[in-house]
């Protein structure tokens, strides 16, 4: 017996409600049949193990509203070793917003293109808008030999475990539902049909965070950048992630011959 959500992902019964997340499929109770999980000709089966090679990929997630784009905007200034992934979207670009910055705003036929062409490490619709991340971003990253930071929405972080079960996410939380109400309001780029939906959303995106690896509450912009910074600085001291710089040194320690043909370590 299965059950399959409004997202089109297939959850098998017998398991624990705490692994039925609308949106994620990573547990081993869950695997995705929806359409934003998959990419067409294969291209999810990309030289991946090719990208474990590469620096860390860090993902944050969080509901409309919380401050996502500032922390990660703030986060990128002040560490040169991230390089941000920009997004492409069919969706409409806000008054302060740059083509090519934070997103490459594309037609929905330019994206489906894309898509069909394998072209997104992940993609997800959301709020009736398509969102895709490039796998140029992650081949970018890894030629300059930088970590790399995706802001992804809960839909496409699902999808993107499965294919780098390596990277690093983070969940950003707002201090209370009315903070990221008013935050909503304060923002004035939607009307009040769209808070109610973006809320309403919010409500169901919050329960994901148990799926992240952290969560950072953001009650202040400084101290929230501040959490983040040692999140990274975290990941990178894993001892996984430090094999390239503990090989020279234990080169120095390398087994010498001695002068009767004796190996002394």
């Amino acid at each position: 017996m299965t059950m399959t959500s409004r997202f089109g992902m297939t959850v098998l019964a017998g398991w624990s409600e705490e692994w039925r997340s609308p949106y994620w499929p990573y547990r081993p109770a869950v695997w995705t049949a929806g359409r934003y999980t998959g990419l067409p000709g294969g291209a999810t089966s990309r030289n991946l193990a090719g990208h474990r090679s590469m620096s860390t990929v860090f993902v944050i997630s969080a509901p409309s509203g919380t401050g996502k784009s500032t922390l990660v905007s703030r986060l990128v200034a002040r560490d040169r070793r991230l390089s941000f992934a920009i997004s492409v979207t069919t969706r409409q670009p806000r008054a302060a917003e740059v083509d090519g910055e934070a997103y490459q705003f594309v037609t929905e036929d330019c994206f489906r293109e894309m898509r069909d062409r394998g072209e997104f490490l992940e993609w997800a619709e959301v709020f009736g808008h398509l969102y895709g991340t490039p796998w140029s971003a992650v081949e970018e990253a890894r030629s300059r030999g930088t970590d790399l930071l995706l802001d992804i929405d809960v839909q496409g972080a699902a999808s993107l475990r499965q294919k780098l079960p390596g990277a690093s996410l983070v969940f950003i939380l707002p201090p209370s539902s009315e903070v990221l109400a008013q935050r909503l309001r304060d923002r004035s780029s939607d009307d009040r049909e769209v808070i109610e939906r973006r809320l309403g959303e919010a409500s169901r995106e919050v329960r994901s965070y148990r799926f992240y690896d952290y969560v950072v509450v953001n009650d202040d912009i400084d101290r929230s950048v501040e959490r983040l910074s040692e999140i990274v600085r975290a990941e990178r001291s894993k001892r996984e992630n430090m094999e390239s710089t503990v090989e020279p040194i234990l080169r120095s320690f390398a087994v010498h011959e001695d002068a009767t043909g004796e190996k002394n370590g």
